[in-house]
C-alpha cells in the first residue's frame, strides 16, 4: 500500500484529500505545519508528499529542499509562472493550482508513483500507445516506428517520464545535459521541432506542445490535434 503524506494546515482540504486517497487504497498521514512534517519525515518515508506552501512554522518553500528524494506535488493557490518554475526547479515533481480537480490530482499521483517505482532500468517506456525503445532509440506507435537522434531520444524520454507536466526549458537542459552535451538553450527549440515532426509522421495524435513562458510538454490525442 502506497503511503502519502498530506502537508496542509487547511483542515477541510486535508480531510477531503484523506477521504479520497484512502478510498483509492492509499495509506495517508497528515501534518499541519512544515515543522510537524519535518518531524514526521524523520521517522517515516512516505512514497509521496502533497505539499501546501502557506504553512505555519516552516513554509512549503523552506520544507521542499529538506524532503529529499521523495516525490513532492505542490498544491497551492499561487498561480504565477515564476512560482511554478521555481518550485519545479527546486525539486517538486508537479505543481497543481488550487482549487483543483480531484480526478486530475489522482491521475497525477498515479503517474508519478508509477514513474518512481517502474522506470529505473527499464528498456522500454510506454504512454498511451507511444513506445520508446532505449536500445534502438526508436519511437513506435500503431505498428510504425521512427528513429530518433540521441538528443531527440533524451528529450522524448524525459517527456514520457513526466507525461502530465510542463517541463521548464532550463530543467530539461539540466536533465539531458549528461547524455546530450551538444544541446544548448539556443538549439533546444530546433531539437524539439524535429522531434515534433517525427512524432506527427509516426501518429498525428502525438506532439510536443510549447507552453509560452515555461517550456514543453507531451500532448496526446485531442490536445495534439489542436496545435
Amino acid at each position: 500500500m502506497k503511503h502519502i503524506l498530506i502537508v496542509d494546515d487547511d483542515v477541510h482540504i486535508g480531510n477531503l484529500l484523506q477521504e479520497v486517497l484512502e478510498r483509492e487504497g492509499y495509506r495517508v498521514s497528515r501534518a499541519y505545519s512544515g515543522t510537524e512534517a519535518l518531524l514526521l519525515l524523520g521517522s517515516c518515508t512516505p512514497d509521496m508528499v502533497l505539499l501546501d506552501l502557506m504553512l505555519p512554522g516552516l513554509s512549503g518553500e523552506e520544507l521542499l529542499p529538506r524532503i529529499g528524494q521523495i516525490p513532492v506535488i505542490v498544491l497551492s493557490a499561487k498561480a504565477d509562472t515564476a512560482d511554478k518554475v521555481g518550485l519545479l526547479l527546486g525539486g517538486a515533481v508537479d505543481y497543481v493550482t488550487k482549487p483543483f480537480d480531484l480526478d486530475e490530482l489522482l491521475a497525477r499521483i498515479q503517474v508519478h508513483l508509477r514513474d518512481r517505482s517502474g522506470l529505473p532500468g527499464q528498456k522500454t517506456l510506454r504512454y498511451r500507445g507511444l513506445v520508446l525503445d532505449a536500445d534502438t532509440h526508436t519511437a513506435q506507435a500503431g505498428g510504425r516506428q521512427v528513429r530518433l537522434t540521441r538528443t531527440e531520444y533524451a528529450i522524448l524520454r524525459l517527456l514520457l517520464c513526466n507525461p502530465t507536466q510542463v517541463l521548464p526549458k532550463s530543467l530539461m537542459l539540466d536533465r539531458i545535459s549528461e547524455d546530450t552535451p551538444d544541446c544548448t538553450d539556443s538549439s533546444l527549440k530546433m531539437h524539439v521541432s524535429n522531434l515534433r515532426k517525427k512524432l506527427r509522421e509516426l501518429d498525428a495524435r502525438y506532439s510536443v506542445e510549447a507552453v509560452w513562458g515555461i517550456g514543453f510538454r507531451l500532448s496526446v490525442e485531442s490536445e495534439a490535434q489542436g496545435e
